[in-house]
């Protein structure tokens, strides 16, 4: 089976995410990130009331461009 995996830098460690799943792990690399995540799919599916999706269209992830925002770079609370 084949999940998608986003990952992310955090503060301080590196955050993956299977959206299928709505899962997440982190690590302190992407690699260790990664493993973790893998290890927390498995442990999902092996629950018998795991809602596993059929394999079929993965999520969709780009960059989108937007211009100019006023207040960009500031920092959100």
């Amino acid at each position: 089976m084949q999940f998608s995996a986003v990952v992310t830098k955090g503060e301080k460690y590196y955050v993956s995410h299977c959206p299928e799943l709505d899962i997440a792990s982190q690590g302190e690399s992407v690699e260790e990130a990664l493993d973790n995540l893998k290890e927390a799919i498995e442990l999902y599916i092996e629950d018998e009331e795991a809602e596993v999706p059929k394999q079929g269209f993965k999520p969709l992830v780009t960059l989108v461009e937007v211009g100019e925002v006023e207040g960009a770079g500031s920092v959100r609370a």
